[in-house]
């Protein structure tokens, strides 16, 4: 059902977009590179997070880690993930397959800058072997993403 809320979305919002199925796994960082063939940072990775009462989505690139202090300033609190059958209520999305688009309720979206390093992301499309391929910033403006730096640096 998932992917199918995605597939509405993007008819909707961008029907030039298509969903890439694969018939691997690309419910990891790790697997969604291997599977489409980008490096993990080029995999857009989207946290379902909480600060206080607000609980809202980060997309940020596949190989980053939150950066707890950055996080918690840009949130106005402290940051927890979600676990993951509360991901699935609220996303309506599988863990592994979780992405802004499609949402069964509406949610904030933040992309992180480090996104931007990449002319192409691929986050995934509503299931464990589903994806897309996007830039960017259009990824930001079809989800009205706020942008925010709230990542570790890369060294």
């Amino acid at each position: 059902m998932s992917i199918e809320s995605v597939r509405a979305f993007l008819a909707q919002h961008a029907p030039d977009i298509e969903i890439i199925e694969l018939d691997v796994s690309t419910a990891t960082v790790a697997l969604a590179a291997a599977g489409h063939g980008v490096e993990p940072g080029q995999i857009a990775k989207t946290l379902s997070l909480r600060a206080g009462d607000q609980t809202f989505l980060l997309v940020t690139r596949g190989d980053a880690r939150l950066d707890n202090r950055k996080a918690k300033a840009a949130f106005g609190g402290k940051v927890s993930m979600l676990g993951p059958e509360e991901v699935e209520a609220i996303t309506g999305h599988p863990v592994g397959g979780v992405c802004p688009f499609g949402l069964k309720a509406p949610l904030q979206v933040y992309c992180d800058v480090s996104l931007k390093l990449f002319d192409e992301v691929v986050p995934a499309a509503g299931s464990t072997h589903s994806a897309l391929r996007i830039a960017p910033d259009r990824l930001a403006s079809l989800v009205d993403a706020t942008w925010v730096d709230v990542c570790q640096e890369r060294r």
